[in-house]
C-alpha cells in the first residue's frame, strides 16, 4: 500500500472515530454528551491535556480539559467542588 493511501486510511478513521465520540450513545440506547471538569483522576473518557493520551490519563480531580461521557442533558448541572460540568474546556488544572 502506498504510504500516501496508509496515511488517508489512518485519517479517516480517525475522523469516523472523534465523529462516533462526540455522539456516543450508552449500550442500553441513551444518548450521551461530553462532559468537561467532572471525571476524577484517572477516570475521564478521553482527551487530559498536553503530555496525556487519552482515556485514564487525566491527573487531578475534576481537570478542566478532561472528559467525562454523561447523559445528553445533564452535563451542567452535575455539582463538583469547582463548579458545575461543561459542554466545553474550562480554564483550571
Amino acid at each position: 500500500m502506498k504510504r500516501s493511501t496508509m496515511m488517508a486510511a489512518v485519517l479517516t478513521t480517525a475522523l469516523a472515530q472523534a465523529s462516533a465520540m462526540a455522539t456516543a450513545q450508552a449500550a442500553d440506547g441513551e444518548a450521551m454528551e461530553k462532559c468537561y471538569g467532572v471525571a476524577l483522576a484517572g477516570q475521564n473518557d478521553c482527551k487530559a491535556g498536553p503530555g496525556t493520551t487519552c482515556a485514564g490519563t487525566s491527573t487531578v480531580d475534576y481537570q478542566g480539559n478532561a472528559w467525562k461521557l454523561v447523559p445528553e442533558g445533564t452535563c451542567t448541572s452535575i455539582e463538583t467542588p469547582h463548579g458545575n460540568g461543561s459542554l466545553t474546556e474550562i480554564d483550571r488544572p
